[in-house]
């Protein structure tokens, strides 16, 4: 069985009921499962899930993002200074080219 995540968040996933949960569909329901019940739940049944091609990019691109400092302090130092002097230029070319490069890399 496969299951497409894409945009789905923990509320909105339907769980599947086994036959014998259905013919006794008056009983209390079970007490949830731990964690690790549940991660091996799953591939006991043998039931696997497949990442949609924009969540595989997603976890690219967020380990790409790791590779790179949170935070550059000595250009946020720079900027800071440029901006109390009044010395800070916006190219409106570069910031164009940038944009359009995040988004190539983003959406290819």
């Amino acid at each position: 069985m496969s299951v497409d995540l894409n945009g789905i968040g923990p509320g909105q996933v339907n769980t599947t009921r086994t036959t014998a949960d259905k013919a006794g569909g008056n009983q209390a329901p079970k007490a949830p499962q731990s964690d690790n019940a549940q991660a091996k739940s799953p591939a006991a049944r043998g039931e696997n899930v497949n990442l949609s091609s924009q969540a595989k990019d997603l976890k690219q691109l967020e380990q790409r993002l790791g590779d790179f400092p949170e935070m550059d302090d000595e250009r946020i130092e720079q900027i800071r200074s440029a901006l109390e002097s009044g010395t800070y230029k916006v190219d409106a070319q570069k910031l164009a080219q940038k944009m359009l490069d995040m988004d190539k890399s983003i959406f290819g």
